[in-house]
């Protein structure tokens, strides 16, 4: 989307990966999304030997012994083990599709990477897919990527706004014209959210809640989680910190609420700050349009409600927000995004 050029190349491209801290997905030309996995790698630490990947990886988390180690190659949208990373995306891909992308004589790939990545950053990313056989490595900028996944009109000369609320940064942008006119990177996001539920139990109620049961918890605050419209009270189970016996407490859900919203007050500086860099005119598009979610985080219960209180504008989530980045740079890769024409002036 972004030069016609860059959209020529990518229509060579055979597969597309987003590398994200939570999940990895693939998608492969002419066969779609193959790969919706947690990026998460099992290893022995005796023999280096790779254990699990994905799901089955996720699932060991806090549950292992201790020559197994759960590791997560991705941290911050950014690839911080890059033989780690490989060897999970070897396997998360599987021999029978690794054989079918060698017959390709010049293997080329394309990458979602943040937005305003450092070179490092990005190098680290072309490295792990070189160690894929990848030749040649494309890299497309999620949040353009997840605008064209969610089907929002980039090309046109109008503002769209976007805000990517990932695992562990938020990004929020306003595009006109298939390009970023002025974004902002937030080191918050879902996981920042896990850990004031987590220290809010710890330091109230002297409990330790199991890692895979933060999500539960946000689960039950409802649909209407983060408002006032939300249950009262909510049974957690977890360790007592000073015993270590199994405990349940009643927690309410108010002081839950407190807890999340000092993370959450970060976002909302951030999409002030996109909104004060952003030219008047194509503010003025947004008070109609909106702002649209993507992301796993995206579907934290209430947050849509908060950010449409909090701002006065109109807020919608994605039909699928969660795979919007790589289902918009699996378009690119087919070809059904069209490049921008401009009209010839007719004499």
């Amino acid at each position: 989307m972004t030069t016609n050029a860059s959209l020529e190349q990518l229509r060579r491209c055979h597969l597309a990966v987003d590398l994200g801290a939570a999940r990895t997905r693939v998608f492969v030309k002419g066969a779609g999304l193959v790969v919706d996995q947690p990026s998460a790698a099992a290893v022995n630490t005796r023999t280096g030997a790779l254990i699990a990947v994905g799901e089955f990886a996720e699932r060991m988390t806090g549950r292992t012994p201790a020559y197994i180690r759960v590791v997560r190659p991705v941290s911050g949208g950014s690839v911080v083990h890059i033989e780690m990373a490989q060897r999970m995306l070897r396997h998360l891909i599987g021999e029978k599709l690794r054989r079918a992308l060698r017959r390709k004589p010049w293997l080329r790939a394309a990458a979602c990477t943040p937005h305003d990545a450092d070179p490092l950053a990005q190098r680290a990313t072309v490295e792990t897919l070189v160690g894929l056989g990848a030749r040649r490595v494309e890299q497309v900028d999620t949040l353009i990527a997840a605008a064209v996944g969610c089907g929002m009109p980039v090309e046109r000369p109008e503002a769209t706004m976007i805000l990517m609320c990932g695992a562990a940064t938020t990004q929020v942008a306003v595009l006109s014209l298939g390009s970023i006119v002025t974004a902002q990177r937030i080191p918050v996001g879902g996981e920042a959210i896990d850990h004031a539920i987590v220290q809010h139990l710890r330091h109230h109620h002297e409990l330790m809640l199991p890692s895979q049961s933060v999500r539960p918890l946000q689960v039950a605050l409802s649909g209407n989680g983060l408002t006032e419209h939300g249950p009262t009270s909510t049974e957690i189970h977890g360790r007592d910190v000073a015993t270590g016996l199994a405990r349940s407490v009643r927690v309410d859900t108010a002081a839950v609420r407190d807890a999340i919203h000092t993370p959450l007050t970060a976002v909302l500086d951030g999409i002030g700050k996109v909104l004060r860099d952003c030219p008047p005119d194509l503010v003025a598009d947004l008070v109609d349009r909106g702002i649209m979610m993507v992301g796993g985080s995206a579907l934290l219960p209430g947050l849509d409600e908060m950010l449409r209180e909090a701002t006065g504008m109109p807020v919608a989530i994605a039909e699928r927000p969660d795979v919007c980045a790589i289902l918009g740079i699996g378009a690119m890769l087919e070809g059904k995004v069209q490049p921008m024409v401009l009209n010839p002036m007719t004499v």
